[in-house]
């Protein structure tokens, strides 16, 4: 067992487990956290970057009460995003709930524990920008080579070229082809030049 069994906490261990697309598994996560101690387990299959659209994250952190551990296997399957990181232990904190990565040395009852929480939050967000930084340079190199189309166009020029003939303002065609008005005046300009 590692040291960040050592918790200070005197309530119940509640898991999460968090895989980044639908072609990942959480399996492995979830036995991880049984081991651990876990009787509850939320599990889901979503980006980490944000706590936007992580609905069983935010079931369970409504349901931790003062005295409680939250567990996870790494930090990173809890967030990717320093600022979200801190902004859900800041919150555990005010609720009187602790934080454990039964795979690194961190758990906030204990000093060492949150410094080494601070510091795998900075390297998270760290990979994260490298990652999306490669990204732009593999894009910028396809477009060189004139292999990078971008994503496909979603919305139907001519589509938007007959409602105008029509006589239909930007506001009106944009809320009947669902798009913004931004877009149909972007069409519309294109057409002008």
């Amino acid at each position: 067992m590692n040291s960040a069994a050592a918790s200070t906490s005197t309530g119940h261990l509640y898991g999460y487990a968090r895989a980044s697309s639908l072609d990942q598994d959480v399996t492995i996560q979830v036995e991880a956290l049984k081991a651990a101690g876990c009787t509850t387990i939320r599990a889901e299959k979503v980006s980490g970057t944000s706590t936007t659209g992580r609905a069983e994250l935010a079931t369970l952190l409504d349901f931790l009460r003062a005295g409680d551990t939250l567990v996870v296997t790494r930090i990173d399957r809890l967030s990717r995003s320093i600022a979200d990181l801190q902004d859900i232990v800041r919150a555990l904190k005010a609720r009187g709930v602790f934080l454990r990565a039964i795979e690194q040395p961190v758990d906030t009852g204990t000093a060492a524990g949150k410094a080494f929480l601070d510091m795998l939050g900075v390297f998270a967000e760290f990979e994260t920008n490298l990652r999306k930084e490669r990204q732009l340079e593999g894009i910028a190199q396809a477009k060189a080579a004139g292999v990078y189309k971008g994503r496909k166009a979603t919305i139907d020029v001519a589509e938007v070229r007959k409602l105008q003939s029509e006589g239909l303002g930007a506001t009106e065609i944009a809320e009947r082809l669902g798009i913004g008005r931004a877009s149909v005046y972007r069409v519309l300009k294109g057409e002008a030049a």
